[in-house]
């Protein structure tokens, strides 16, 4: 029993020190690439935000690379990147709407998605490893393959609930502060054409966030339900 469990061990404690390398990187790269927001069109919102929490500030940074996103560090400072403001300069995105994305990683750092993160991809390793065992008796060469695939069809689901749950806090959090759903739904219209999403025909089951539609029909359904 014990020889079977080792290479299960060994892939798990394998996954979660990969990981905290990563976030080591991650956060030496953010400290570099990286300065505080100091557009006041931005900055009077996330004032208004904190307000609504109740605490004294929200910091915003902004991470110097082309990609249009919003992230969340694991010590939970929020970025907008370079390129999203560039957006807002060209009157692509309002500061309103970057203002749902700031709600947004909010939220993830709120309900500890980073945390959970990393315990569902050394879980996403653990499970790779025992089905690639176990399917590779049966199906030589490809149990590997199906392995992979149900192991990253397993990660997907979670992340896209993480997403789901980030969304439903920032539009309780734009409704308190009186920013509303608006600019939320309208970026999600904007957003495939904003990152050049080629995600179009992959499996739903396989994609790391909901699709734009779902995601709007839920915060038009959360909204409808809190405010009603």
């Amino acid at each position: 029993m014990t020889k079977a469990l080792l290479p299960v061990l060994l892939a798990v404690l394998y996954a979660f020190l990969m990981l905290r390398f990563s976030v080591w990187r991650t956060r030496k790269m953010l400290d570099a690439q990286s300065q505080p927001l100091t557009d006041p069109s931005i900055t009077r919102l996330a004032a208004r935000m904190a307000a609504a929490m109740d605490i004294p500030e929200i910091r915003v940074n902004v991470f110097e690379i082309d990609a249009v996103n919003g992230l969340a560090a694991q010590d939970g400072r929020i970025f907008l990147t370079r390129g999203f403001l560039n957006r807002k300069a060209r009157g692509e995105v309002t500061a309103e709407e970057l203002a749902s994305v700031i709600a947004h990683e909010i939220g993830h750092v709120a309900q500890g998605h980073m945390r959970r993160r990393m315990i569902d991809f050394t879980g996403q390793n653990a499970v790779f490893v025992m089905l690639s065992a176990v399917l590779n008796r049966f199906l030589p060469v490809i149990g590997i393959w199906i392995a992979n695939l149900i192991s990253t069809a397993l990660m997907a689901r979670l992340s896209r609930r993480d997403e789901f749950e980030a969304d439903a806090y920032a539009t309780a959090l734009l409704i308190k502060a009186g920013i509303g759903t608006a600019p939320q739904i309208s970026l999600f219209r904007k957003l495939e054409a904003l990152t050049q999403n080629r995600a179009e025909g992959m499996p739903a089951w396989l994609l790391s966030h909901p699709r734009v539609d779902e995601r709007i029909a839920a915060i038009e359904a959360n909204e409808a339900r809190w405010v009603g």
